[in-house]
């Protein structure tokens, strides 16, 4: 596993101070690449103050507008949940996290996605992940500083990192190393825009009446994880499906 290649995004923060917790905890595992998007107050000295010797985390982090910008060159994808959702998704804890990180090539990203304070997440943007992780803590207080979550996911993984864990026993698991690379999420995120749009032109899919049915459909191929030419395959069958509904 490259610690390098792992990103942590936060989404929205609101206390700078809690941007400088995390870069700390970061530094402390290994972690280097922090992503903000739409951070309410950043740069600031209170963030400076809690990094305590992590300012060049925050001076090399990256600013975004968007969550779709800040991971759409990441492979992996995995938001933090501290909840069940109304459409269950493939879900893990740090320690199995860790174990997926451990499975990823050289080259592949992952990004771990962290919500506001005081809300989290919103049901969008945990959409747009391959998988959440939750911490279990105790259900009577489950509220987990931001730094602190950070934190328990981040030394996870840099136990899997001095432990070498056999990416064979964990998920996603395919018992030999893949031919091709996995898709970005930007390349995923073509491949909902043309199946959702030639679902409305089949008149499978009532724009008007979606229900849940594109959620459903973004959660069955991100629990698949696919590659790059198998994209590119779902792609081309949607594109001969089209000519073909032209042509009645």
């Amino acid at each position: 596993m490259k610690l390098e290649n792992i990103r942590i995004v936060l989404v929205n923060t609101s206390h700078p101070g809690n941007i400088g917790g995390v870069a700390r905890a970061m530094k402390n595992m290994g972690l280097s690449d922090l992503s903000l998007v739409a951070p309410k107050i950043f740069p600031s000295g209170d963030a400076d103050a809690r990094a305590a010797g992590a300012a060049d985390i925050l001076r090399s982090a990256s600013v975004v507008a968007s969550l779709q910008e800040a991971i759409a060159d990441a492979h992996l994808i995995v938001g933090a949940s501290a909840r069940g959702r109304n459409i269950p998704w493939p879900v893990m804890d740090p320690h199995e996290l860790a174990g997926v990180a451990s499975s990823l090539r050289d080259t592949q990203k992952m990004a771990i996605v962290f919500g506001r304070e005081d809300r989290g997440l919103t049901n969008d943007e945990l959409q747009l992940c391959h998988h959440h992780v939750h911490i279990p803590s105790v259900e009577g207080f489950s509220s987990l500083n931001l730094a602190a979550a950070v934190q328990v996911i981040a030394y996870e993984l840099r136990m899997a990192q001095l432990k070498e864990v056999d990416a064979r026993t964990q998920a996603p698991q395919w018992g030999t190393d893949w031919d091709v690379e996995l898709s970005q999420h930007k390349e995923l995120e073509l491949l909902f825009e043309h199946l959702e749009k030639v679902l409305v032109e089949v008149d499978f899919l009532d724009p008007q009446s979606p229900r849940h049915l594109m959620p459903r459909l973004r959660r069955l191929f991100q629990r698949a994880v696919p590659d790059k030419v198998e994209v590119n395959i779902l792609r081309g069958m949607l594109s001969h499906i089209q000519k073909k509904n032209d042509l009645k």
